[in-house]
């Protein structure tokens, strides 16, 4: 009897049935034919066509055997990196979307006898990261594409750069501070000059005005003394100049601008000085330009300019001095007692003033430690 025609039900039905995968033990790989019963399996291995292709794989098994674990091992790690990348998955996930193709390789005609052995062997071998959990084998594929490694170089070496910025930063803004100080220093060392006058009988006076003049000045006594009133009076209107802008800027102080206060210790926050001076301890010696102010470090003593946003209060132990930096009692001195953690403040015990004595409850951010 012929075959039946390809339009006939038996031909339809039998290709709709050939269409999804069939059972493991009835397919062949050497001739890549899938037979859907035992009995066409077994008339399949007594065909003169699969006798020929055992007697080829007889003559050398392992080039057979070596050949079809390739191509199992390159579409499998293929389909990793396409699909999943280099995320991190479970390995049976990905054997079944291999074998969704119905002319994938077989693992049965491969070195490997199941799929924990083949991920073992890939783990082994370098070509992926595996581990062992309670829910079974996770597979993480390592990208070795030069593309993918010149693009991980450049981005290691793009971040090296920026700490390098970073680090040449740092170190000019030390130089900068070093430099500050020392000619700071140089200014504040006071200069000694002889006086020297033209000859021994002449006289040092003062001329406080032309009713009161010493009788027989010189010319240089005269613009000594002249010159040292000019400069007492300018000291003196400086001072009240200073004390005025003092007072009216105190009226101005908002309850961030309490932190910048002279004397009080404070903490620089800031990274962009470095590890050197970052969460390390500072006194406020002057403010200036009413945002900022010059603090000296405690421990290796430097000074540096900083802003109200890069340093914070600094809450002492128990039982040390602290300022209270705004609230009804601002400007007071007084000792910590306590801290409550679950409100963020602490109870303050007034020290000076004419409430001393009275315990009072202030939060974090209104006091700090005194120097």
């Amino acid at each position: 009897m012929g075959k039946a025609d390809f339009l006939s039900p038996k031909a339809i039905g039998n290709r709709i049935k050939s269409k999804g995968l069939q059972k493991l033990r009835w397919y062949c790989q050497m001739c890549q034919k899938q037979c859907r019963d035992e009995n066409g399996f077994k008339c399949h291995c007594m065909a003169e066509s699969h006798q020929r292709q055992l007697l080829l794989a007889s003559e050398d098994p392992n080039k057979f055997m070596d050949y079809f674990s390739d191509e199992f091992k390159n579409e499998f790690l293929e389909l990793l990196r396409r699909r999943f990348g280099t995320k991190r998955v479970h390995n049976n996930i990905i054997y079944n979307e291999y074998i969704n193709d119905r002319e994938h390789v077989h693992m049965n005609s491969t070195q490997w006898e199941t799929l924990t052995d083949f991920t073992k062997w890939v783990g082994r071998e370098g070509f992926c990261k595996v581990d062992e959990t309670p829910k079974g084998w996770y597979i993480q594929y390592i990208d070795r594409d030069p593309e993918t490694i010149r693009r991980q170089e450049e981005q290691a070496r793009k971040k090296k750069q920026d700490l390098d910025d970073e680090e040449r930063s740092a170190k000019f803004i030390e130089e900068q501070v070093r430099r500050g100080r020392g000619d700071k220093e140089e200014e504040e060392t006071p200069v000694f000059t002889e006086l020297k006058r033209e000859s021994e009988e002449e006289k040092v006076a003062f001329n406080l005005g032309a009713s009161s003049s010493v009788a027989g000045p010189s010319k240089s006594s005269s613009a000594l003394g002249a010159s040292a009133l000019k400069a007492a009076a300018s000291s003196s209107a400086k001072r009240k100049d200073t004390s005025a802008d003092t007072r009216g800027e105190k009226k101005k102080k908002s309850a961030l601008e309490e932190i910048m206060e002279p004397n009080i210790v404070v903490k620089v926050v800031t990274k962009r000085l470095g590890e050197k001076y970052h969460k390390k301890k500072a006194i406020i010696m002057e403010v200036r330009e009413k945002y900022g102010a010059v603090v000296k470090m405690i421990d290796s003593g430097d000074k540096l300019k900083l802003d109200q946003n890069h340093v914070e209060t600094v809450i002492p132990a128990p039982g040390k001095q602290v300022l209270i930096l705004n609230g009804p009692h601002r400007e007071r001195e007084a000792l910590l007692e306590g801290i409550d953690e679950k409100n963020f403040s602490a109870t303050l015990t007034i020290a000076t003033g004419l409430q001393k004595g009275k315990t009072v409850s202030v939060a974090y951010e209104d006091f700090s430690k005194l120097a």
